[in-house]
């Protein structure tokens, strides 16, 4: 199985276009590089591409990926299809852009395809494009994807409330167990964990790879900058340091490759000399650049 980091941070992208911090100042420096919105691309062979999430930098991402260019035909392509975590407009305002498209196949809960169908609108709109096939996704069902690829999805408590109708629920937020039927092995995406629960901890057991939510270091990195009036916990994403953190209990899981992923502009994990990115090394725990490949 293979896995792309289309992108690798945050709502906003880094630097984000509006934000003057001492972080977004810095990108694009050889040691700070620059980074779109997240999104994966996985195939169990090389040659069938599945998004999961599909950002609203998602034109970039697919050009500057040659596995995912076009052909043979005029208008053939690589992606067969997207998996949806949530509603986010981070994760879905991609799906407008891949419009061009023949038709899509779309994998949501019932509650995102709630929020996209009364909330934001993107069911209506889509649908006036391109023929889009819903596939309905259950928590704790395996789905054969693809020969050779096969997902599960969990259920990623979380408390927080939701921009738009129709969206609250189990199912507002998952992540996705990706497994190789061949070979058994699995890679967990979860780009937003409000806790790290038992229950999430579960799915988490002998996988290969995890990419995890790397969102904040601090739980009032936002506030303390200035930069808005809610906490990194409040926002729906556990902060990676504390005695609470995520650090301390990824640091301990068996997982072969720990990955942070969905990392915000405000990070300093983003810098590849700050004593923040030495703690994670010395524990094990890697951050993702744009264009990461990795092979489970």
């Amino acid at each position: 199985m293979w896995l792309q980091v289309l992108g690798s941070a945050a709502g906003g992208g880094f630097p984000q276009w509006n934000c003057a911090c001492t972080m977004c100042a810095a990108a694009g420096d050889p040691d700070v590089p620059a980074r779109t919105q997240d999104c994966l691309a996985v195939s169990p062979q090389g040659t069938d591409w599945y998004l999961v999430n599909a950002s609203p930098d998602i034109r970039a991402q697919v050009t500057a990926a040659p596995q995912l260019a076009p052909g043979p035909g005029p208008r053939d392509t690589p992606l067969r299809g997207v998996l949806l975590t949530d509603a986010e407009l981070d994760h879905t305002l991609g799906l407008v852009l891949l419009r061009e498209a023949r038709s899509l196949e779309v994998h949501v809960t019932r509650a995102t395809y709630a929020t996209l169908r009364h909330g934001t609108g993107l069911v209506a709109m889509l649908e006036r494009y391109c023929r889009v096939d819903w596939r309905p996704v259950v928590p704790g069902e395996e789905v054969r994807l693809a020969p050779g690829l096969s997902y599960r999805a969990f259920d990623v408590p979380t408390t927080k409330r939701p921009r738009f109708a129709g969206g609250a629920g189990p199912g507002q937020v998952v992540g996705y167990r990706l497994t190789d039927t061949h070979s058994g092995r699995t890679a967990v995406y979860l780009p937003g964990m409000q806790r790290l629960t038992a229950a999430v901890r579960r799915e988490l057991d002998d996988c290969a790879c995890l990419l995890v939510d790397g969102t904040c270091w601090d739980d009032d990195e936002l506030v303390r900058l200035g930069l808005a009036d809610r906490t990194a916990r409040e926002m729906g994403h556990l902060p990676i340091a504390g005695p609470h953190g995520s650090l301390v209990e990824l640091a301990a899981l068996p997982v072969e490759r720990k990955v942070y992923i969905h990392v915000n502009n405000t990070n300093p994990i983003l810098l590849d000399d700050a004593p923040e990115r030495r703690m994670l090394a010395e524990r094990g725990l890697e951050v993702a650049v744009d264009g990461l490949e990795v092979t489970v």
